[in-house]
Formats: C-alpha cells, structure tokens, sequence
C-alpha cells in the first residue's frame, strides 16, 4: 500500500471564508445602502428647496407671475406719461421643451411713447429704473438700439423702437413645460381708462363696447397699471383729427394712421389703420 497523501482535496462544504472577510463585505453593504439612502435624501431636498438652475425646471404656470410683476416694473420705469399701452399676453403652444417634450411660451408686450430720435435715450431711461438686478443695459443692434434685460426665474426682457414713435417692450418666458398653465389675473371692474375708451369711440362715430378688454399688471408700489382696449379689425375709415379735440391740440404723438393724446391720467392711443382699427386706454404705475 502507498504511503503518498493525496492532495488537491477540497471539503463538499466548499472553501472557509475567515470571518475578517464576511466582516468586511457586510460593512461595504451597509455603506452601500446608507450611501444610496442619504443621496435620495438629498435629491429630494434638493428638489424641494432649491432654486431651479435650468428654464425647463419652471413651467408656465411658475413663471407667469414673474411676467406680470416684470410688465408692472416696465411700466413704472416706463412713467405715466409714457406708457401707451399693455397688451395681452400671448401665449403659443407646440414648442419643445425637449424631443420629447412639448411645451409652451408666454409672451407680454408693453407699448412706450418714444418720438424719432429718442429712441436711445427712452430705453435707457428705462433700463436706469428697472431693479440693479435686472442687470438691463441698451446696446446698439442691427435695427437700432436694444434693451436687453434679466427679470429673474428664466425670465428675459428685450426693447426695440418701431417705426411710428413708439418703442416695444418684451417679457418672454421661453419654451416651458406647460404645468397647470398660464393664469391671468382677473381685473376689476373698469377704472377712468374705460370712459377715456369710451369718449375716443364717440369722437370716431364708433359705437362703444359694451365691454372692452381690459389688460393689467401689478404695480411695484401697489395698485395696477390697466388699459382698456377695444375690439380690433377692419372698420370704416376714420381720421386721426376726429381726435384732436380730445387732445387739446397737443398730442402725444400724430403720425397718422397712430394717433396718441393724454385725458387726464389717462393715455389712449389710437391704431386707425383700416385692415386693423384698434383703441387702448391706459392708466399707468406711480413713478
């Protein structure tokens, strides 16, 4: 019989992990697990209180505050005087947020009394009165001087003058996701811009709207700067001199078919082209 020992002979129970090792590896999946905890934790939280870092983490119904309350500052830095019109928000669907996704983007535009050669000098009278964090500077562009401002939330704001005497002022969201959507506030009941509409209508021929459109926007201070507008599209040629008599010889502006005068407190502008007739009544935001 040999006396040789046989080697290579492995237990059925199989090999014996020493116990530092079993140690180590429930260590690593406690570790593991506390890890995946504390960054869900941290996910949450994050998403809970911070600040949104990219515009398509705030969505319509978010950010449409921040248009309202930037229209309000527009129109403060804008002065009673000078602001003509608040028109409606505008807001158009079908964008894409991602390729995915589809969304949409709110759109206001504040229109400002700016006589030619004034242009620059209106926009960055503007743009001195609107918050230092707004960061709002006017810099020359192809069709004439810019303003270009940050309202916050994502939020951008742009200026340019038009060709008839008035500058353009926009407050544009950018494509959002949709969210519960844009909700406008709801005006009250008409102020001195309604029976200003209503006089403008009578010096025209034009029969008064029962119920004209009104637009508004939070002041800074308090109250609301408003505009009454009435119902656009084709009419019967009218001449801006029916409206003279309003503006007692001394208007705003007077370059036909736009015609702008102040009564009152109130400004109304006068749009009398005859594809699109149009009146808008204004009480601007305190200066």
């Amino acid at each position: 019989m040999s006396g040789a020992v046989q080697t290579g002979w492995v237990s059925s129970a199989g090999p014996t992990v020493p116990a530092p090792a079993r140690r180590r590896g429930r260590w690593l999946l406690a570790a593991t697990v506390a890890w995946a905890v504390l960054l869900a934790a941290l996910t949450w939280m994050s998403v809970r209180t911070d600040p949104p870092t990219v515009r398509e983490q705030r969505s319509l119904d978010q950010a449409g505050p921040v248009v309202d309350r930037a229209v309000g500052e527009l129109a403060r830095a804008a002065g009673a005087a000078g602001l003509l019109e608040l028109s409606p928000p505008r807001i158009a669907a079908g964008c894409r947020v991602t390729p995915l996704a589809e969304g949409a983007r709110l759109r206001r535009e504040i229109g400002v009394l700016a006589p030619p050669g004034t242009e620059r000098a209106v926009l960055a009278g503007i743009a001195d009165r609107l918050p230092a964090t707004w960061q709002a500077g006017v810099r020359s562009g192809l069709n004439g001087p810019q303003l270009r401002a940050d309202a916050g939330e994502f939020v951008a704001v742009e200026g340019r003058p038009t060709v008839d005497g008035r500058v353009l002022l926009f407050v544009d969201t950018g494509c959002r996701p949709v969210g519960s959507g844009y909700r406008p506030a709801q005006p009250t009941a008409a102020g001195p811009e309604a029976a200003a509409l209503t006089a403008a209508l009578a010096a025209l021929g034009r029969p008064a709207d029962a119920a004209p459109e009104l637009v508004t926007a939070p002041c800074p201070g308090g109250g609301l700067a408003r505009t009454a507008r009435s119902a656009g599209g084709p009419g019967p040629e009218a001449s801006t001199a029916a409206l003279a008599p309003l503006a007692g010889a001394t208007p705003l502006l007077d370059k036909p078919p736009v015609y702008a005068y102040r009564a009152g407190p109130v400004t109304v502008l006068a749009d009398l082209a005859p594809e699109d007739t149009r009146l808008a009544a204004t009480v601007g935001c305190p200066s």
